[in-house]
């Protein structure tokens, strides 16, 4: 050792400096470069730990080739050396620098933390008092809708009464009748309520948005623990070479970023399973208006778009308890993030559903003409208009086609098939990313509007299945089953809001289909397909891949209350016996003839799963009085002309529903050998009142 270090002093001080100087940058680089590359976990790891394993052995041999080559006095030997130890150097800055970056965006996207906020509002003509009556909503797990209401009255030192409700839509139309003064509610209450209706407009007036007709009194922000990642119990272990089920939630935003709020719009909600080892995709749209129980709203039937107003975690919930699938992650996704996706991987090719109805929003859109607003919900020569037929669509043009609904006669159930479609070719673009910096481009461009709950690792457990997708690119390497759920149109009475509100029932028989199939190709369940011994086709036919879930409308579906206003007792009895509720029937005095019932306890269209019992008045045949109808007629004015009239017009009712009947059969006979189910155009989400609920209307996509 000192003969070492007394030839190390003959050697040129210079030299020296450099070539220590050298091992240390090169262990610094060398660490650094170690700690970044084994993040890169389940990627290439038996390379990895060759890359590691060979710089390491360089540091050896540096400091020992070093050391000869300087105490031999080989320059120029000793210089080639280190200048590839310092190249090795530089390169581990670089690797370094940008595995960090990219897995920082990673991270990024896996938001644990959020900022809450809760708004107080009041209608904007309202002067806002210590007298006013504040609305709450009563479930203590809510954040925006009482947690961080609670903290803000303390803030404020609010003494205001307080009133506590079950559900937003019921708060929300108290405040609109003047029952109470304020409410609590997410400040994206205006995105999350876009579609809601909580009062009937007068005759001639427009359905204002909850935006112009309320005001922001107070708000509270606060940054909290993401709730959307403590309801999945998906383990952190779990890899994306599993068979695995991801929840696609679109959030209708303008803005740039995911970071804020809890509650969005629930419009968009696609469940989606992967088999990694087939490559099979299953997606099924969840309709916005389907009627179903909303989890963490003590299993009350509301719309499912309406789980969204109390964030991600109930709408995950809703849609587990819908399907019964558990599911292991989520995906957020906003107008801008679909765009700039769109956008990087240079368009997509879709082939745009020709319309039912050329005007939007009474735009004229023209023949043959998809027009929607832009990503900013701009009208006027913002306006993006579509040709119908294969289109190589941009990120503005798909979001606007991803979103139209109105110009369908199948309304939200059209528009849910066309963004399968457009996931579809985003998917088939994917898979034409062959360099690393092609899926740097995707990650830095979507980082800021995409949120999930994977974690950088499990999304780095993908690396294999997108090699194997990568290396086998043909065509049939990525097979994608769509799904339809066939449903019907229900009229539902709303005690709460006093008027009634369009929604869909899903057949039993159709969900049952469609949640089979995923549970196949999860593994969960076993397929108990028959084998295909033998198969024909015919070219002259166009071939279709079929539809799961399309058509099927077997099983008990949702009942509504009918109205038995003029009816007897003996049918009404009937009914209560069919549909399970306890039904008793007293006896009045009227004047409509004896036997006929002349008011009922429970309105038309009240859900049957939320009542036990009914009461019917039924006429003695010996009073003045008059039958009760729904319209509330005067009393005053029934004559016995009237009460004959009434007579014919019950038989000629009771024809025409028979007439109606045997052609609604005959329609759905023909729908049947129509390739294109097209339901009744009505705009779901609009009410009306009709004069019966529409219970036995079946209309399936």
């Amino acid at each position: 050792m000192k003969v070492l270090k007394s030839k190390l002093k003959k050697v040129h001080i210079v030299k020296r400096i450099f070539f220590f100087l050298s091992i240390i940058i090169y262990i610094a680089t060398y660490g650094l470069f170690v700690f970044s590359i084994l993040k890169l976990k389940n990627v290439e790891n038996l390379i990895r730990y060759i890359i590691i394993g060979f710089f390491g052995l360089w540091l050896l041999i540096y400091i020992l080739s070093g050391l000869i080559t300087m105490l031999a006095k080989k320059t120029k030997t000793f210089i080639f050396i280190t200048l590839i130890t310092l190249i090795f150097s530089i390169g581990f800055g670089g690797i370094s620098y940008f595995i960090n970056k990219e897995f920082g965006i990673l991270q990024k996207i896996n938001n644990n933390k959020i900022i809450y906020t809760s708004n107080l509002i009041t209608l904007k003509e309202t002067v806002f008092s210590d007298g006013l009556t504040i609305g709450m909503i009563e479930a203590e797990d809510d954040i925006e809708g009482n947690i961080l209401a609670k903290k803000l009255i303390e803030e404020k030192n609010l003494s205001n009464k307080i009133q506590t409700y079950e559900d937003y839509h019921s708060m929300i139309s108290d405040l609109y009748k003047g029952k109470i003064g304020a409410c609590f509610v997410s400040s994206n209450y205006a995105i999350n309520f876009s579609n809601e209706v909580f009062e009937t407009p007068k005759e001639g007036e427009a359905n204002l948005p909850i935006d112009q007709k309320v005001k922001v009194i107070f708000e509270y922000s606060e940054e909290r623990e993401n709730q959307d990642t403590v309801v999945l119990k998906t383990k952190p272990t779990k890899k994306l070479t599993e068979p695995f089920s991801i929840l696609v939630m679109g959030v209708d935003s303008t803005l740039n970023g995911l970071n804020k709020n809890q509650a969005f719009n629930g419009d968009t909600l696609i469940l989606v399973t992967f088999n990694p080892a087939n490559l099979t995709t299953t997606m099924f749209s969840i309709p916005r208006d389907l009627y179903v129980p909303i989890a963490c709203n003590h299993n009350r039937y509301a719309k499912i778009n309406s789980s969204a107003a109390y964030g991600s975690s109930c709408v995950i919930n809703t849609v587990q308890q819908l399907t019964d699938i558990d599911i292991d992650y989520y995906v957020k996704i906003n107008f801008t993030g679909v765009v700039d996706l769109v956008e990087v991987l240079g368009g997509i090719t879709v082939n745009v559903e020709e319309p039912d109805f050329n005007k939007n929003s009474g735009v004229d859109c023209g023949v043959n003409t998809v027009c929607e607003q832009n990503s900013k919900r701009q009208f006027g020569k913002n306006m993006i208009y579509i040709k119908s037929g294969v289109q190589n669509l941009n990120g503005e043009q798909a979001l606007a086609y991803a979103r139209n609904r109105h110009q369908y006669a199948a309304s939200d159930i059209a528009r849910n098939q066309h963004q399968q479609d457009v996931i579809v070719a985003i998917a088939q673009k994917m898979k034409e990313l062959s360099t690393i910096k092609d899926f740097q481009n995707v990650l830095d461009t979507v980082s800021n509007n995409i949120e999930t709950n994977m974690t950088p690792e499990q999304i780095l457990s993908f690396y294999d299945v997108g090699k194997n997708m990568l290396i086998n690119s043909s065509s049939n390497a990525l097979s994608i089953k769509k799904t339809s759920l066939s449903y019907k149109n229900l009229q539902v009475w709303l005690p709460n809001s006093d008027m009634f509100t369009s929604a869909l029932d899903y057949y039993p028989e159709s969900l049952e289909a469609i949640t089979k199939a995923m549970k196949v190709n999860l593994g969960l369940e076993n397929s108990n397909a028959k084998p295909i011994k033998t198969f024909s086709i015919s070219y002259n036919e166009e071939y279709t891949t079929p539809i799961i879930g399309k058509g099927l409308t077997g099983g008990t579906t949702l009942q509504l209350v009918k109205s038995f206003v003029g009816d007897n007792q003996f049918n009404a009895n009937s009914w209560c016996s069919q549909v399970g509720i306890h039904c008793s029937f007293e006896k009045v005095t009227d004047s409509a003839s004896e036997g006929l019932i002349i008011d009922q306890s429970e309105h038309i269209g009240t859900l049957i799963k939320n009542i036990n019992s009914m009461t019917f008045k039924v006429s003695d045949g010996k009073g003045t009085s008059h039958i009760e109808t729904p319209d509330d007629e005067d009393p005053n004015e029934k004559t016995d002309k009237d009460k004959e009239n009434q007579d014919k017009d019950k038989d000629k009712d009771k024809e025409n529903q028979d007439k109606d009947k045997d052609k609604d059969k005959e329609n759905q006979d023909k729908d049947k050998d129509k390739d294109k189910d097209k339901p009744n155009p009505e705009i779901p989400g609009t009410p009306t009142i009709p004069d019966k609920p529409e219970d036995e209307t079946t209309i399936t996509e």
